[in-house]
C-alpha cells in the first residue's frame, strides 16, 4: 500500500475509534434514558408543580427584578408586558414540549443522538456544559453579595465589568469551593431541601417587597402604590449608562428567559414523564410566582436599597432573613446547574464524575469573579437561550415535517451516521447568522431567539431534503 493511502486509512482508523469512544462515553452517561419512559413511572401533576415553583424561584430573580428598574421599564410596561411574556411561555411548554415530550417519552439526550449524531450531540453537550457554567456563575455571584455582608467587603455596582477588590475574589473563591464539594457529593438531601426553601423564598420576596413599600411613600390603605411605582421604582427613566427598555424588552424577555428549556427542548427530558402533554402547563406556577411576582417584587426592594449587590438589597430591607434567602437563592440554582455541568463535560474528559465537577467547579468560580456576569445577566440568559434553540427547532421540525415531507426522521440513527450534517449547518449557520445580527445591525440578543427559532426550522427542512437526497444517491 502506497505511504499516503496508509496515512488516510490510519487518519479513518483514528476518526472511526474516536468517534466509537465517545459513543461509549456517551451511551456510559446517560445509561438509564435510552428507552422511553414506561407507563409505570409516570407522575402526577402535583410533582411538576412543584418542580416549576422550586426551580423558577432562584437567585436570578433577585437580579432580574432589579435590572428591569435600572433599564428604565416602566410601570404599565412591567405589569402588562410581563403577563404577556410568560403567557408566551406557558404557551411553550404546553404546546410545544410537552406534547413531543409525552408521544416520544425520550430524553433531550436521545433526541437528538437519534436525529444528529453521537459526534454533534458531543459538541451540543459541551456548549451547554459551558453554557451552564456560566449560570451557576451567576448564582454564586449572586450568594456572595449576601455573604460578604458580615465582612464588609466592597460590593460590585451595576457598572463593574471586573473584580473590584480581593474581598470580592475571596468571598467567591468560598462560596464557589462550598458550592462545587456539594455537587461533587451530589447530595439528594439538596433536592428536598430546594423544594422544601422554595416557598419560604417566595415568601420571603413578597413580605420584603411590602416591608420597604412605606420607605417608598406607600401609605397603608392610602391607594397611592401606582403612583408611588410610577416616579420611584418604574420611572420609564434608564439609570446612567444602561440602555432604555420598552414593553418589547419585557415581553421577549419574560418568554425567552427560559426559550433554552422550552423552545430548545430541555424541558423534554422532564415532561416525559407527565401523564398527559397538558401537565405543560404546570410551568405557569414558575412563570408568575418565581417570575412575575419575584420580579415585580426585587424591583421594590431595589428601588428602596442604596446597592446594586442583591445580597445587600435584601439585608437592607427585611435584615438576616433577607441575606439568608439570597444565599440559600443562589446555593439551591447553582447547585444542580453545576452538577449538571459536570455531567455533560464527563464526555469531553473520559473522567470521573467528581473530577469534571472539580473541573467544572473551577469554571464557575472563575467565571462568578467577573460581575459582569451579573450585572449583564439578561444579556447571558437571551444568548444562552440563541445558543441551544435552534436544536429544539431541529427536534420539532424531525418529529412533525420530516414525516410528512417523504424523508426520514432519526436520520443518524437509522443510517448509522455521527454526523448529521444537515442539522449541523442549521446550527452553525443560525448562530453565525445571529451574532451579525447582533454586532453590524445591532439589534438586540432579546429579540433574536424568537427569529432564529422559526428560521431554524425552515433552513433544517431545506437542508435534510437536500442532505437525504445526496446521501441516498451516494448509497445508491
Amino acid at each position: 500500500m502506497q505511504p499516503h493511502l496508509i496515512l488516510v486509512a490510519h487518519f479513518d482508523y483514528q476518526t472511526m475509534t474516536t468517534q466509537s469512544s465517545i459513543s461509549k462515553r456517551l451511551d456510559s452517561l446517560y445509561e438509564f434514558d435510552r428507552e422511553p419512559v414506561t407507563k409505570n413511572k409516570l407522575q402526577g401533576i402535583g410533582n411538576f408543580l412543584g418542580m416549576y415553583a422550586g426551580e423558577h424561584v432562584a437567585g436570578t430573580e433577585f437580579v432580574i427584578g432589579m435590572l428591569f428598574v435600572a433599564h428604565g421599564v416602566s410601570v404599565r410596561d412591567m405589569f402588562l408586558g410581563g403577563v404577556i411574556g410568560n403567557i408566551l411561555a406557558i404557551c411553550s411548554w404546553a404546546f410545544l414540549t410537552a406534547p413531543i415530550a409525552v408521544k416520544v417519552r425520550l430524553s433531550l439526550y436521545w433526541q437528538l443522538k437519534k436525529i444528529c449524531g453521537s459526534m454533534l450531540v458531543f459538541i451540543y453537550n459541551i456548549v451547554n456544559a459551558l453554557m451552564f457554567c456560566f449560570l451557576a456563575g451567576a448564582m454564586v455571584a449572586v450568594a456572595a453579595t449576601a455573604v460578604g455582608i458580615p465582612f464588609g467587603i466592597q460590593m460590585p455596582a451595576l457598572h463593574d465589568l471586573l473584580p473590584n477588590s480581593i474581598g470580592w475574589v475571596l468571598t467567591v473563591l468560598g462560596v464557589g469551593a462550598v458550592i462545587t464539594v456539594m455537587a461533587i457529593l451530589g447530595f439528594d438531601a439538596l433536592a428536598r431541601f430546594a423544594k422544601v426553601a422554595a416557598p419560604w423564598m417566595f415568601l420571603i420576596f413578597v413580605a420584603a417587597a411590602i416591608a420597604v413599600l412605606p420607605k417608598l411613600g406607600v401609605a397603608p390603605g392610602s391607594g397611592n402604590f401606582w403612583e408611588v411605582a410610577r416616579e420611584s421604582i418604574w420611572t420609564g427613566v434608564a439609570k446612567e449608562g444602561q440602555s432604555q427598555f420598552s414593553i418589547w424588552h419585557v415581553i421577549f424577555f419574560s418568554w425567552l428567559a427560559n426559550a433554552a428549556m422550552h423552545l430548545g427542548m430541555s424541558d423534554l427530558t422532564i415532561l416525559r414523564y407527565a401523564r398527559k402533554w397538558q401537565y405543560g402547563f404546570s410551568s405557569a406556577v414558575g412563570m408568575f410566582l418565581g417570575h412575575y411576582v419575584a420580579w415585580i417584587a426585587s424591583g421594590i426592594l431595589y428601588a428602596a436599597a442604596h446597592s446594586d449587590a442583591p445580597g445587600v438589597v435584601a439585608y437592607e430591607a427585611i435584615g438576616l432573613a433577607g441575606a439568608i434567602c439570597v444565599v440559600i437563592a443562589g446555593w439551591t440554582t447553582a447547585n444542580p446547574t453545576l452538577y449538571r455541568a459536570g455531567m455533560a463535560l464527563q464526555v469531553a474528559t473520559g473522567w470521573s464524575r467528581w473530577k469534571v465537577t472539580l473541573l467544572a467547579g473551577a469554571i464557575t468560580t472563575t467565571a462568578a469573579m467577573f460581575p459582569a456576569l451579573v450585572m449583564k445577566l439578561l444579556d447571558f440568559v437571551a444568548l444562552y437561550g440563541l445558543v441551544l434553540i435552534p436544536m429544539g427547532a431541529v427536534i420539532l421540525a424531525d418529529y412533525y415535517f420530516i414525516p410528512r415531507m417523504g424523508l426520514q426522521s432519526y436520520y443518524a440513527e437509522k443510517k448509522k451516521i455521527d454526523f448529521n450534517m444537515a442539522a449541523a449547518g442549521t446550527w452553525f449557520l443560525m448562530l453565525a447568522l445571529a451574532l451579525f445580527m447582533n454586532f453590524y445591525f445591532k439589534i438586540e440578543l432579546y429579540f433574536l431567539p424568537a427569529p432564529v427559532w422559526i428560521i431554524s426550522l425552515g433552513l433544517y427542512l431545506l437542508f435534510s431534503k437536500l442532505y437525504q437526497k445526496e446521501t441516498k444517491s451516494q448509497t445508491a
